[in-house]
């Protein structure tokens, strides 16, 4: 139930588009961010699927039903929010859960959208147990339960609200309560991408910013990236840096290979803390199994940040594994270790 208070309800939607780490983010990619699906390289099952359900819901001329994506970060849900608000033509709201702390901050939200409008929530596993619940009925119903008064007098007031589509983005989907997450009718994983699909997104966003790449630094680059879209752009970017004090109108391999080496990433995309989480369990816990706390400790690092950040590519690459009793190295991660081309 939402309290009754004039100021909370009255919260305007562009105070949560200034929200940290996504407002920074959207701002900064907006114009490197595809408008449609066909300008979407990668995530081939997810992209065509979503494709079918847009077209389903333009053709029954009904509202999208609500979408969660999850996978790890930097794999391009935002930019698929975006993509899915374009291609049905409504307007599309951004804001994050972290954002959003009390009842009346998303009853202001959930005033503010215009019918068949797109509501983006980012990071959406941290939206409190109490306001998932207050989002049931929303995401039913379009309606709100408003609690009118206070004491034996209180009473619920249901308030409708427009047609809407919520999407939500998570890397942590498992946090999510069960009647939350079935309410999501679409649900579909982001993967990491193929080097294909990296070279393509690092070409088209040389060509947005007028970079000039070779094909050699370009494949070096999606190489070393991680398999994330977010890491690619990031690093041509730095790289690029190096370029112009180096005097170069043009990224070619060796400038590239010489950032990389000064960004501590080596020929497999390995930073600096994935050798050391690798190093680590090999070293000090006898190459596993070991538990995530205790990693997360012996490295100085957060226990989220390993197990969002770091852990789901080492896994995805085949350089750990996950079993009941912890995380272990596998001898595909010993060999990058010792390996003498690892570094760059």
């Amino acid at each position: 139930m939402l309290e009754d208070s004039t100021s909370k309800n009255s919260v305007r939607l562009e105070r949560f588009m200034d929200s940290g780490e996504l407002e920074t983010d959207l701002r900064i990619t907006s114009n490197l961010r595809p408008d449609t699906f066909d300008d979407y390289p990668g995530q081939t099952i997810a992209k065509e699927n979503l494709k079918v359900y847009v077209e389903s819901a333009k053709k029954r001329n009904k509202t999208l039903d609500h979408i969660l994506l999850h996978g790890p970060p930097g794999l391009g849900k935002t930019t698929l929010a975006h993509i899915v608000a374009h291609e049905m033509g409504v307007s599309f709201h951004a804001t994050s859960a972290p954002a959003i702390e009390r009842a009346g901050d998303l009853a202001g939200i959930l005033a503010g959208l215009e019918p068949g409008s797109i509501l983006f929530i980012d990071e959406i596993h941290r939206l409190p147990i109490q306001l998932e619940e207050l989002m049931y009925s929303a995401m039913e119903d379009f309606a709100m339960d408003i609690l009118v008064g206070q004491g034996s007098s209180a009473r619920t007031m249901r308030v409708p609200v427009s047609p809407f589509t919520l999407i939500g983005a998570t890397t942590r989907v498992s946090l999510l309560s069960r009647p939350f997450q079935s309410r999501f009718g679409i649900q579909e994983r982001l993967e990491f991408y193929d080097i294909a699909s990296l070279m393509k997104i690092v070409a088209r966003t040389s060509d947005i910013l007028s970079i000039k790449i070779d094909g050699d630094a370009l494949e070096l680059i999606a190489l070393s990236s991680r398999g994330t879209p977010r890491i690619a752009n990031r690093i041509l970017k730095r790289v690029w840096d190096f370029a112009l004090v180096a005097d170069l109108d043009t990224i070619n391999e060796d400038i590239a290979l010489r950032a990389l080496s000064r960004l501590d990433i080596d020929s497999h995309g390995l930073d600096r803390t994935d050798r050391v989480i690798l190093r680590t369990i090999w070293e000090r816990y006898d190459g596993g199994p070991v538990g995530i706390e205790a990693i997360a400790v012996s490295i100085g690092e957060d226990r989220s940040t390993v197990e969002e950040v770091y852990e789901p590519f080492l896994v995805f690459q085949g350089y750990l594994s996950r079993g009941p009793r912890g995380r272990s190295i596998t001898e595909s991660g010993k060999t990058v270790l010792i390996e003498p081309q690892a570094t760059l």
